[in-house]
């Protein structure tokens, strides 16, 4: 088999990965210039943990990162409840949930997989396809086409490949502007903890450490520095940001012989920070289905676990932003109770670790 990738970024760097530790000749191309540079999706879970193992890439990611302790809740800037991570699963073997930028978990993708014979390509832009039975024929930014006999687009939100099945994206645009900054700060009160602090209407602020003296805050507000209610000496702001938030699935991941993996085929709020995990798993069960020839598991098992994903990141995220008084008193006692109980902090746990 002869196969191409279309975008570098977590998910077409393990398809790619996992396609040539199996022997399947992959190419992966990129319309940027280069690797990212850019810290973007921080959280690493145990079930992508477990699944980078065959490829060695787990012993790197688990040497760079940080492997959070525990989930800090505020209300303001007073403690609320803290629920301690470590709860052993022994389906996945990790019981942490490890923070490492995007850009350093992509640059142990890339190195494991050009390591096996895997190329990438970059500065090269796909432009459009055309499939028959045998094969598909791609066109790109260079005027060439060439010929594979699968493609996968990973090209994120915006897939070019998805554009070009003229396939629907449905879903909806959440209304406000989240905000994001990835700073430099001097003696952070939880380094080896998530932070969430509830605010005022609605509002929440989440803090991550994803290096030494190194966090990115997210909320949904304009300014995610000025939301934060728990003190933090920031040294120096490395990038700042607003974004909105889009929930969408494609019905189908695959058409014929081209299919879809990460956010080409599904995106969903931060909250619970399943996003680039999600794609992982995309990767990992296609090249797993390449290889057997079982083409229509792809798609079946996959969209039900982008569903479901889906759902809960959107039960989790409504919890944690409601604006009605009833149910943010709700939310804040039952973080109270979680609190107070080893069996419910530890089943607390296991949503976050392996949900």
């Amino acid at each position: 088999m002869n196969i191409l990738i279309v975008g570098a970024g977590p998910a077409g760097l393990t398809a790619g990965l996992e396609l040539a530790r199996r022997g399947v000749k992959a190419t992966v191309i990129d319309k940027r210039a280069g690797g990212s540079t850019l810290s973007r999706a921080v959280g690493i879970v145990p079930m992508s943990l477990m699944l980078l193992e065959p490829s060695g890439v787990t012993p790197r990611l688990l040497d760079e990162g940080i492997q959070m302790q525990a989930v800090k809740f505020y209300l303001g800037e007073r403690p609320l409840a803290t629920i301690p991570l470590g709860v052993p699963n022994p389906r996945y073997g990790y019981g942490h949930i490890l923070m490492l930028p995007q850009d350093q978990t992509e640059a142990a993708l890339s190195d494991a997989f050009t390591g096996l014979g895997g190329t990438i390509r970059y500065d090269t832009e796909f432009k459009s396809l055309a499939q028959d039975s045998e094969a598909v024929a791609v066109t790109l930014s260079d005027g060439n086409t060439e010929t594979y006999d699968y493609v996968i687009g990973a090209d994120g939100i915006q897939s070019s490949v998805r554009a070009a099945l003229d396939l629907d994206y449905p879903g909806h645009d959440l209304g406000e502007t989240w905000s994001i900054a990835d700073v430099n700060c001097n003696g952070w009160a939880n380094p080896e903890d998530f932070t969430l602090c509830n605010l005022p209407a609605g509002g929440i602020a989440v803090v991550a450490p994803i290096g030494v003296n190194r966090c990115r805050v997210i909320s949904n507000t304009p300014d995610a520095l000025k939301s934060l209610a728990v003190p933090m000496d920031v040294s120096h702001v490395n990038r700042e940001g607003q974004f909105t938030i889009s929930v969408r699935q494609v019905a189908d991941y695959r058409t014929g012989r081209v299919f879809l993996a990460g956010d080409a085929a599904h995106c969903h709020s931060p909250v619970g920070g399943r996003g680039m995990n999600l794609g992982i798993a995309d990767a990992c069960e296609l090249a797993a289905c390449l290889e057997s020839g079982d083409l229509d598991r792809y798609a079946r098992v996959r969209h039900a676990a982008g569903a479901a994903t889906i759902n809960n990141s959107e039960r989790v995220r409504k919890m944690a932003t409601a604006t009605n008084p009833v149910r943010r008193m709700m939310f804040r006692t039952v973080l109270k109770t979680v609190g107070k109980s080893r069996f419910m902090r530890d089943k607390m746990a296991e949503g976050f670790l392996y949900g």
